[in-house]
């Protein structure tokens, strides 16, 4: 089974207006959606999708949680969440007639210490349950920026792939514990290590450092371009094929919902990389985050290109 944390859940609303987002003026949405969201779940999402047991973890609380819970069992989503007295936040997306995609994204009300104590308590009885977790997007007030650094060290004691999906401090802190994977972009990566990763000789260069402290998969997540890995077997490269972009939100984190299958199933790393960039772009051509058409997958799959270049 795979276990996703999610800390800092959230209903994303996603709204379609007609023309360009103007500042000051009144915007009339022509269509909106919910969906139960926070980085975690999409991953959640996705991997229901591929046919792997899941099961959802992490902060809800309030209406909004109690919404998102019942949004995930109308899923078909396994969840065992810690109830926090804050309300779950809310986050917004707005898709304009120019193919722009504008985020308002809410805090998180704060979590305390016992609420966090409790979370640990309740990872720790989940941990013998999995043999896969993955830890994605922020966290909200309250926890400590090493709070995934704690959730490593839990996960590699029971012997449980980690995979960390964050940024900013959260990350920082995260890649100390070494966990068995992570996504950074080049954005991520250059804050990792100090230094510019605009090229891709310099983001390969960053990933191998990363690779050598003792981080046995550093995928680097290139937008449009696909991904690159640096592991024990090498330096790979996917590109995937060119498709018609609905909405891109959500295919870093269909990107890891797919890796994360690969691992349960245990695919070689050639395998994992051209299922994951399938899975990324088949989610980009539909509006919902965290979502893919088996067909557009199937298809995506067969043109996805990957080389191995070290």
């Amino acid at each position: 089974m795979i276990l996703t944390v999610t800390l800092n859940v959230a209903v994303d609303k996603a709204y379609v207006i007609e023309g360009p987002l103007q500042a000051g003026e009144v915007m009339r949405v022509k269509t909106c959606s919910n969906t139960a969201g926070g980085k975690g779940l999409n991953v959640s999402k996705v991997i229901g999708l591929c046919g792997e047991e899941v099961l959802a973890t992490g902060f809800t609380g309030g209406f909004n949680g109690a919404y998102v819970e019942k949004l995930l069992t109308e899923k078909g989503i396994p969840n065992e969440f810690v109830h926090v007295k804050g309300e779950t936040r809310s986050c917004i997306n707005i898709l304009d007639g120019d193919g722009k995609s504008t985020e308002f994204l809410e805090p998180g009300a704060p979590v305390t210490a016992e609420e966090e104590a409790a979370f640990l308590r309740k990872f720790e009885t989940l941990l013998p349950k999995c043999s896969v977790v993955t830890m994605s997007g922020s966290a909200p007030k309250g926890l400590p920026a090493d709070i995934y650094g704690k959730l490593i060290a839990m996960g590699k004691k029971a012997g449980v792939k980690m995979i960390l999906d964050t940024s900013g401090q959260y990350l920082i802190e995260g890649v100390k514990a070494k966990p068995f994977l992570i996504k950074p972009n080049h954005d991520e990566i250059a804050q990792l290590l100090g230094r510019p990763a605009e090229t891709m000789e310099e983001m390969l260069e960053s990933a191998k450092e990363l690779h050598r402290s003792g981080i046995p998969y550093v995928v680097i997540s290139l937008g449009a371009d696909g991904a690159a890995v640096v592991c024990g077997e090498g330096v790979y490269t996917a590109r995937p094929p060119k498709i018609q972009a609905v909405n891109t939100v959500g295919c870093g984190d269909s990107m890891v919902g797919a890796m994360a299958a690969a691992l349960e199933r245990g695919y070689g790393v050639e395998e994992m990389l051209r299922y994951a960039v399938a899975v990324s772009s088949a989610n980009a051509m539909n509006l919902e985050t965290g979502y893919f058409r088996q067909e557009d997958m199937e298809e995506n799959l067969k043109q996805v290109i990957v080389e191995k270049i070290g």
